[in-house]
């Protein structure tokens, strides 16, 4: 199996998304993908309070999503540090989520995992992942959305209601998530393709930082994969 079939759009469909089982560990595994073409940002918001909350999520998006590909130096004013940092906590969370927010609009995926597992095997981490990840989501959106309703009188204090922001942010997310999971779990016709270079992904998380993010660009660079090290970082070096 060559390199080049592992590379998003290489051997499949344009339709299809590609999911990447990444062996985190002995045991271990979370699954992985790179932002759609049609970003989140991109999409147009349907109208009234679900629209704003939309909207404004989409905006967010685009926002972190800049913050990524532009590296400034930090803002002089006590705002836009908070801002920053709003920013740089959204990156984080996008890196999470994105497959879940991607994978609602797909019926067709391609799991490319190491080629030591059976298509089988990969399936029910799909599928174990998948579940896991809607009631987790379905969790935290009931919390959120408790959060978003109680930050309503903060409104009346002057200046941006970023109590609320945060809520409605991670309210729509969630949202986004578990729809995101179940048309994995319902909807999506699987098929699998080994990918060889993630088998050397499975022990990193166990190495220095240096030495780690080294060996994930490498890997990255190879399958073109470029949000890999923030995927990793963020995610799997925390579940190892």
């Amino acid at each position: 199996m060559s390199e080049q079939a592992c590379v998003p759009g290489g051997l499949q469909p344009a339709a299809s998304m590609d999911v990447y089982v990444i062996p985190v560990g002995r045991d271990g595994y979370e699954l992985y993908s790179e932002p759609d073409a049609k970003s989140e940002a991109e999409e147009a918001p349907p109208g009234g309070v679900v629209g704003r909350l939309r909207h404004y999520f989409s905006e967010t998006i685009r926002a972190a999503e800049g913050r990524q590909r532009d590296r400034h130096p930090e803002p002089p004013s006590w705002t836009a540090r908070v801002r920053e940092r709003s920013l740089g906590w959204i990156v984080q969370r996008i890196a999470e989520q994105r497959l879940l927010w991607n994978l609602r609009r797909h019926t067709t995926a391609v799991a490319a995992h190491p080629p030591e597992l059976t298509f089988e095997h990969v399936m029910t981490l799909v599928r174990r992942t998948l579940r896991r990840d809607y009631e987790r989501h379905r969790r935290w959106l009931v919390i959120d959305s408790l959060g978003l309703i109680a930050s309503g009188p903060v409104a009346i204090i002057p200046g941006p209601n970023v109590l609320a922001y945060f809520f409605a942010f991670r309210v729509v997310g969630h949202w986004l998530a578990m729809r995101g999971a179940m048309q994995g779990l319902q909807r999506v016709a699987w098929s699998g393709r080994p990918c060889p270079p993630l088998t050397e992904l499975r022990d990193l998380a166990s190495l220095d930082p240096s030495a780690r993010d080294a060996r994930i660009r490498d890997v990255a660079g190879r399958l073109d994969l470029h949000h890999l090290t923030t995927f990793f970082d963020r995610v799997a070096v925390r579940h190892a």
